[in-house]
This record gives structure tokens, sequence and C-alpha cells, in this order.
């Protein structure tokens, strides 16, 4: 039965479900319908991406009640692959979010209750263990409790698979399908967590998977040597930004052998409010100010900040009396080119090796990978695309990856984790910026050397932010526009030719279609432009915005600077 928001919003008041705090909260909005029908007006939509939305009572966001009916849908699809994936079971991990610990606990005795065994963590851990967690202990599937990177009122339901990747299309579709299915309210069943623990139907780990997948992370280290020759001097800083890495990243460092290690205090603090940061994203440069000022009072050569659930890492060095960003594009570069030459020097590259990238991070990877005599592919954004190309490698017995990572400071090392992993990238990051050191150089000093040697290029990810019911319309009309009317120029460029990744076609101005892409199923826009500028459009699937990105080259600084300065002006016209 399809409700109206008004109507649907009725039921919730009306159900005994609700425990007496969850009713007076939906009453006392009873005469506000702007926020009865953005709460209201439709059901979260489950992807690939599992779910994601505001901590509020509502069909649209995210509560205990969307919680066990997602997992009970969960659940049907691990029944429906047979007793031995029940008895596998589900890993499950949580974040430092408000509600994270209830979410996983609520979810854990939903599965127990279905007759899956679920392992869960003791307390909350970063996304890579999830991963590493599903893959070590052979369980059917995953879930982490997190909301990533997103401002504290958010939290996110992010659902994985036996490969220990986020869950492919056709799972995230069947349990969609069981979502519409079956009622919030009465169809799902659940049972005592502290009963089910007596009884072994949850297992809680800890300390023993810490150890397990530090072990894994420490065997990425390529030149520990290196690290030890300049540990006397070589200083850091890091920041969990209040999140799960504030235990497991300052332990990996030390292992690598790290001697001059300073936390920031202030934020080592486990608070889902996130109280010292208007944003926990290590994108944004401004939540590390805590940190530079610990940098400059002991001097510094380098800052790792780690978003919430540790997948995501932002980096910034010493310049002059100052501290800069390094972007996601540029460390991603560095840290391919490093492992590359690394691995060469110790031996250890594979004759196959080859590595992976989003289509929306910057061109010089390739141009990296390839100079270096390594393979490199594509794939669309996103984690599980990057392990579902490395899987068909392996299959294949083809290429040995080693090395994927996309622009949003995302990076994967090593086979024991299938998803962005910021544990190991700050230990591989210390490693390389230990090296440079050693040659009196720091990573922004070091990437200039990478323009030298490959070619100068620039890139800007810019967020059209389209909120509220009102923004989802303007979303979705915008990406039409495009599509159906594309620009024949941009910025006062021709655009040469256009790619339509929803159907895979390649469209060339005038003339139509003209081919096919490699991979197609994505709501993505590629327009290749005649000065060699890629313009990228694709909506958010985490958040409430398009995003555009720019990819260009240029002969030096300047013209790159210029050609940013010019498509971000016309990105910005997109909004209207």
């Amino acid at each position: 039965m399809t409700r109206n928001y008004k109507e649907e919003y009725q039921r919730w008041l009306d159900s005994p479900a609700l425990s007496e705090a969850e009713w007076e909260e939906l009453n006392s909005i009873a005469n506000d319908e702007k926020e009865i029908e953005s709460r209201f007006f439709a059901p979260l939509e489950f992807g690939t991406a599992g779910l994601r939305g505001t901590m509020k009572l509502g069909l649209h966001q995210m509560n205990v009640h969307i919680i066990r009916h997602a997992t009970q849908a969960f659940a049907n699809v691990i029944k429906a692959e047979g007793e031995e994936a029940m008895k596998k079971g589900i890993a499950i991990c949580f974040d430092c979010r408000n509600n994270s610990e209830l979410f996983a606990h609520e979810a854990a005795c939903v599965m127990a209750a279905n007759g899956i065994h679920v392992r869960i963590f003791d307390a909350l851990r970063p996304t890579p263990e999830l991963s590493f967690a599903v893959r070590c202990y052979g369980t059917t599937a995953g879930l982490n409790i997190t909301a990533s990177h997103n401002p504290k009122e958010y939290n996110g339901y992010k659902v994985y698979w036996s490969d220990g990747a986020q869950l492919p299309p056709q799972h995230a579709e069947a349990i969609a399908e069981q979502m519409s299915k079956i009622d919030i309210f009465d169809d799902f069943v659940s049972c005592d967590f502290d009963e089910a623990v007596a009884q072994g139907k949850i297992e809680l780990i800890g300390t023993e998977t810490d150890e397990a997948y530090l072990e894994r992370v420490l065997g990425q280290a390529i030149n520990k040597a290196i690290v030890a020759k300049v540990a006397p001097d070589f200083k850091i800083v890091y920041t969990p930004f209040h999140g799960a890495g504030y235990k497991l990243v300052p332990e990996a460092l030390h292992r690598l052998g790290i001697t001059q290690l300073y936390p920031v205090p202030e934020q080592m603090v486990i608070d889902g409010n996130f109280p010292t940061v208007e944003s926990p994203n290590p994108e944004n440069p401004e939540g590390f100010y805590l940190a530079v000022d610990l940098a400059k009072k002991v001097g510094s050569d380098l800052i790792i900040g780690t978003d919430p659930d540790s997948d995501r890492i932002g980096v910034m060095v010493r310049s002059g009396e100052d501290y800069i960003s390094i972007t996601g594009n540029q460390l991603g570069v560095l840290l391919l080119d490093y492992v590359i030459n690394a691995r060469k020097a110790a031996g250890t590259l594979p004759e196959n090796a080859g590595a992976v990238k989003s289509i929306v991070t910057t061109e010089m990877a390739k141009v990296v990978a390839e100079t270096n005599g390594v393979h490199f592919e594509d794939t669309f954004t996103g984690f599980k695309f990057m392990a579902e190309r490395i899987a068909q490698w392996e299959k294949a017995g083809s290429y040995k990856y080693i090395f994927a990572y996309e622009e949003s400071y995302g990076y994967m090392m090593g086979d024991y984790v299938r998803d962005k992993d910021a544990v190991t990238a700050s230990m591989m990051v210390a490693e390389m910026a230990a090296y440079y050191y050693d040659k009196g150089m720091n990573l922004s000093q070091a990437m200039e050397s990478l323009y030298a040697k490959y070619g100068r290029y620039a890139e800007k990810t810019l967020n059209l932010v389209m909120p509220g019911l009102d923004g989802i319309v303007k979303m979705k009309n915008l990406m039409a526009e495009l599509r159906s009317n594309p620009p024949k120029q941009i910025a006062g460029v021709e655009v040469f030719k256009l790619r339509d990744y929803s159907d895979g076609s390649i469209k060339v101005p005038e003339l139509g279609v003209m081919g096919q892409t490699p991979i197609k199923g994505s709501n993505v826009l590629y327009f290749e432009l005649a000065d060699g500028t890629s313009f990228i459009v694709r909506p958010s699937g985490t958040e409430p915005k398009v995003k555009v990105y720019i990819l260009c080259k240029g002969a030096d600084k300047a013209e790159c600077d210029a050609k940013i300065a010019k498509y971000s002006e016309y990105a910005e016209g997109l909004r209207k």
C-alpha cells in the first residue's frame, strides 16, 4: 500500500512500536507541514552504499525502526543464500557517531533472531577493519554503522558482501526489494543482546582481530630502514577528528618505527558531536587548525588526519611558517609513484603489477603508472567497483594489483581489505614522507618533482549543494537537462566528446553516438574539451549535492590555475 506523507506520519503516530519519547518527538512537529513532508515523503533509498541520512524519527531518516527494517531485509537476503551462509554469518562494526553503537546492537539482535551468526566488535573500529574481518573470518556479509565524514546529524548503514567490498548492485537491489515487501513495524524479529551473547548467537570480537589486522597493515611497509634512519628528528602530528582512528593509526605508526608522534589531545576524545570542528572531513583544511597549532609548537614536518570511520586520510605539510594541504589527487599520485619505485628497489614489484583509479581522479596517475610499466584501469567512483575489477584480475590471473585510489582521499593497498583504508594509508604516507625527509624534501616539494617528471596537472572538485526536497528535484533536473541538451561549449571551449556513463554512449557533437565506453550504469556525464580538460558531472550518492570535477593539464602552474578558475566559474553557474 502506497501512502502519502501525511498518512505515513499518522501511521507512525498511531503505532504502538513508538516509545513515549518517540511519540512526543513526532507530535512536536504536528504543525510543521514542511518538516513532516521531509521526514515522510519517501523511504530512504537503499543503494550499493546502503543507507545514509539524518538521525530523526521518520521514514526518510536514520532511526532504530529503519535499522530494524533494513536489517530484516538484509537477513532475508542472507537466508536466501542457504544454511551455510547463515552459519558463516555477518561481521558488524560501528564508529564514534551518536547512536552508532545502539544501531549496531539493534542490527545484531535482528540478525541473531533470524538464525544468522553475528560477530560484532566490542567497541568502535575503523571501517577497513570491518572489511578485513569479513575476509579474515569468511563471513557471508558485513555491516558498518557509520556516516563516514558527514556532519554530526548523519548516520549510515554501510553494507558489505563476502569479498569484503561494499555490496554489489544485485544484492543491494535484493535488499531494497525486501524492504518494499515487509512492514517496518510488524515484519521483523529481534532478541535480547546480552542473552544472544550468552547463547553464542552473537560473538564479540576485539583485540585479537586488531592484532591480525595490524600484522597485515605492517606487512605493506616497504622500507622500514629509512624510517629508522630519520626517526630521531622526523615528527608527525596526528588527529582522528574524534573518531575510530584514535587507537590503530598511532599504533601502526609506532610499529613502523615513528618515535616522534604527537596526537592532538582535544581530538583524541571520542565524541559523535565532533565538538572541535564544524565538519569532521579531512578534505577540509580548516578542520586541521588544532593540528596546525600543535605542529607549529613541536616543529612537526607532517600532519595526518583521518575521518570518523578512518577510511579517508588528509595530509598537510610545512611550507615556510605555515602548513599547506596535499590534495587527494596529489597524495594518490605521490603514493603510487612511491610504491612502484620503492617496490622496484626492494625487488618486490610484480611483473604484472596493476593499479586502479576512479574515472573522476586525475589522469596523472595513469601517466605515472604506465611510464613505470604498470598496467592501469579506470572504474566508477566507489571502492566496490575497484574491488570488482581487482577480483576480475585475480580470477583471470592477468594483473596483480598494488594500489587503488580515488580523489576523495581514499586509498587501498594489500589483499586483506576491499575498501579504502586510512590506517594502512597513514602508515604508507609516514614511510613515504620519511623517505623524502631523508632527501631534504617535504611532500609538497616531492609533488613538484613529480610534475617536473610527468607533466603539470591540476584538479578541482566543486560541490553544488542542493538541500531539501527542492534540492532533489533540482539535482534530477540538472542531470536531465545536461543529458538531453548537452552544451556544445563549456566556458567558451568546444566540447570534443561526451561520455554518458548511464548508457555507455560516446557522443560527438554534430555526429551523434560514435562508440561505447568500456563501463556503463552510472549517472555520470564526462565532457572532453578541445583543450584537453575533462569536465565531469555526477550527483553524490550519499549527500544532497551534485559534484563537478575539473581535470586539466597545462604547460605550467599558471596555465593550470587559469583553466581551473575558468571552468570553476562555469560550474558555479550550474547551480541556477
